[in-house]
């Protein structure tokens, strides 16, 4: 796999984590992460594992975001 792959940090290993990670991890609300996607700082994608919905972000927009809300 290339690093000039478009997908690759979606791929790689720890390059993303999910919406209750985020929460966890970087102390981000809900709300934090919605209005980040809607302004268009983070990239998700859905995902479900048995039947339970949840969102996949990338880690380094995440760690950005956290980085710019708790400076």
């Amino acid at each position: 796999m290339s690093y000039n792959d478009v997908n690759y940090e979606w791929t790689k290993k720890g390059g993303a984590l999910s919406d209750k990670t985020a929460f966890e991890e970087f102390g981000l609300t809900q709300n934090d992460i919605i209005k980040a996607i809607n302004e268009g700082k983070l990239q998700f994608r859905e995902g479900s594992i048995y039947g339970n919905p949840y969102l996949r972000l990338l880690r380094s927009e995440v760690e950005n975001l956290a980085s710019e809300r708790f400076v």
